[in-house]
């Protein structure tokens, strides 16, 4: 049986007099890759919030590695890479060696020392990746695609179970977007890391992710990728509330 890493049971959510989130139930297993996707002003950056314990629910549960999202403490468990992340402009001045290592701070807190085997953690970190050959490299330097695998080796060093990755695709030239995603699912079958990749564009959604959750305020669909393929255009555009283009 395989461990349940996120549950979330009837959760709902407001802004003000704005429901955002509606009796939002479902779960993530071990090992799953899962697409989080929604249209933009669906919630999904709630939902975000709420999982990394940013925002707490106004009604119903949620667990993570089976604990009360309320006790839970092992936040580096969680890995997280931020849709601004790769907006680095050219002249900041570090190099991708330091800023993979930078991650090490939420373990060893800011202004500890790092510790001696970290030179080797960011060189594996960048090897999963494919970047072990710019890590002396200027981060702005690097293009919206190569920054944002730094970015993910980043937030692979401080070891997490769980990665979410926040509209990863978004700046990568579509060339280039499959060869990441073959990237993510090297990380979620070789190092077993459990993945959420939250996206807007139905496009996105390779052949390589496992899960698909589609979120529009509610959870309108949550199952296996092939079980996806088969729904209908119609049924999609409705729950968009807008016509989508869905490409296998």
């Amino acid at each position: 049986m395989k461990k349940t890493l996120v549950q979330f049971e009837n959760v709902s959510f407001q802004y003000e007099y704005t429901h955002v989130l509606q009796n939002i139930s479902f779960r993530i297993n071990e090992g799953e890759f899962l697409a989080l996707l929604g249209p933009n002003g669906s919630g999904k950056s709630t939902l975000l919030k709420l999982l990394l314990g940013l925002l707490k629910p106004m009604s119903g549960e949620i667990e993570l590695f089976g604990q009360s999202s309320k006790t839970f403490k092992q936040r580096e468990l969680i890995g997280y890479v931020s849709q601004k992340s790769n907006a680095f402009n050219s002249g900041f001045p570090a190099t991708v060696f330091e800023v993979v290592r930078s991650g090490l701070a939420k373990k060893t807190g800011l202004f500890k020392f790092y510790p001696k085997d970290s030179k080797a953690k960011v060189m594996r970190a960048l090897e999963a990746v494919g970047m072990e050959a710019f890590a002396n490299r200027n981060i702005g330097q690097l293009s919206g695609g190569q920054q944002q695998r730094v970015f993910i080796a980043r937030a692979l060093i401080g070891e997490p179970k769980l990665l979410i990755l926040d509209e990863p695709t978004v700046g990568i030239h579509h060339e280039n977007v499959q060869a990441f995603y073959d990237m993510l699912a090297k990380l979620n079958n070789d190092l077993g890391i459990t993945m959420i990749l939250v996206t807007h564009d139905v496009d996105t959604v390779s052949n390589r992710i496992t899960h698909v959750a589609c979120l529009n305020q509610t959870i309108h669909f949550h199952g296996y990728k092939n079980e996806f393929d088969n729904i209908s255009q119609e049924t999609l555009n409705a729950w968009y509330g807008h016509a989508v283009r869905k490409i296998h």
